[in-house]
Protein backbone atom coordinates (compact mmCIF):
# COMPACT_ATOMS: atom_id res chain seq x y z
CA UNK A 1 0.00 0.00 0.00
CA UNK A 2 1.73 3.47 -0.76
CA UNK A 3 1.88 6.30 1.61
CA UNK A 4 -0.52 9.02 2.53
CA UNK A 5 1.63 12.13 2.20
CA UNK A 6 0.13 15.51 3.25
CA UNK A 7 2.23 19.00 1.47
CA UNK A 8 1.93 21.28 4.15
CA UNK A 9 3.42 24.48 5.89
CA UNK A 10 3.45 25.22 9.54
CA UNK A 11 1.45 28.07 9.73
CA UNK A 12 -1.33 26.43 7.46
CA UNK A 13 -5.03 25.28 9.70
CA UNK A 14 -6.27 23.22 6.85
CA UNK A 15 -3.16 21.17 7.06
CA UNK A 16 -3.68 21.41 10.57
CA UNK A 17 -7.33 19.51 10.20
CA UNK A 18 -5.98 17.13 7.51
CA UNK A 19 -3.45 16.03 9.93
CA UNK A 20 -5.74 15.46 12.46
CA UNK A 21 -8.69 14.04 10.38
CA UNK A 22 -6.31 11.48 9.17
CA UNK A 23 -4.71 10.33 13.18
CA UNK A 24 -8.26 10.48 14.24
CA UNK A 25 -8.63 7.34 11.63
CA UNK A 26 -5.53 6.22 12.86
CA UNK A 27 -3.79 6.35 9.40
CA UNK A 28 -0.23 6.49 9.50
CA UNK A 29 0.81 9.46 6.86
CA UNK A 30 3.89 11.26 5.89
CA UNK A 31 4.10 15.31 6.46
CA UNK A 32 5.93 17.51 3.97
CA UNK A 33 6.66 21.11 4.79
CA UNK A 34 6.51 22.51 1.50
CA UNK A 35 8.03 25.97 3.06
CA UNK A 36 11.59 24.30 3.53
CA UNK A 37 11.99 21.70 0.39
CA UNK A 38 11.48 23.86 -3.01
CA UNK A 39 11.67 20.77 -5.30
CA UNK A 40 8.45 19.28 -3.32
CA UNK A 41 6.69 22.49 -3.94
CA UNK A 42 7.38 22.44 -7.63
CA UNK A 43 6.15 19.09 -8.05
CA UNK A 44 3.01 19.56 -6.05
CA UNK A 45 2.35 22.72 -8.49
CA UNK A 46 3.17 20.64 -11.62
CA UNK A 47 1.01 18.00 -10.40
CA UNK A 48 -2.00 20.09 -9.29
CA UNK A 49 -1.67 23.29 -10.80
CA UNK A 50 -2.09 24.47 -7.54
CA UNK A 51 0.42 26.39 -5.29
CA UNK A 52 -1.96 26.38 -1.95
CA UNK A 53 -1.91 23.76 0.61
CA UNK A 54 -2.85 21.78 2.07
CA UNK A 55 -2.31 18.76 -0.79
CA UNK A 56 -2.73 15.61 -0.03
CA UNK A 57 -1.45 12.52 -1.36
CA UNK A 58 -3.57 9.06 -1.66
CA UNK A 59 -2.42 6.73 -3.72
CA UNK A 60 -2.00 8.33 -7.05
CA UNK A 61 -5.02 11.00 -6.15
CA UNK A 62 -4.07 14.22 -5.25
CA UNK A 63 -6.93 15.80 -3.04
CA UNK A 64 -6.46 19.85 -3.02
CA UNK A 65 -7.55 21.65 0.63
CA UNK A 66 -9.53 19.85 3.67
CA UNK A 67 -12.46 18.26 1.73
CA UNK A 68 -13.58 15.57 3.73
CA UNK A 69 -16.04 13.74 1.34
CA UNK A 70 -13.09 13.70 -1.58
CA UNK A 71 -10.36 12.40 1.67
CA UNK A 72 -12.85 9.46 2.38
CA UNK A 73 -13.84 8.81 -1.12
CA UNK A 74 -9.59 8.36 -1.99
CA UNK A 75 -8.89 6.37 1.42
CA UNK A 76 -11.68 3.59 0.60
CA UNK A 77 -10.82 3.76 -3.25
CA UNK A 78 -7.48 3.12 -1.74
CA UNK A 79 -7.99 0.57 0.71
CA UNK A 80 -7.45 2.60 3.83
CA UNK A 81 -10.60 2.24 5.40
Amino acid sequence: MKKIIVYSTPTCAFCSFVKKFLDDMGLEHQEIDISQDEKEMEKIKEETGQMGVPVTLIGDQYIVGFDKKKLEKALKENGYI
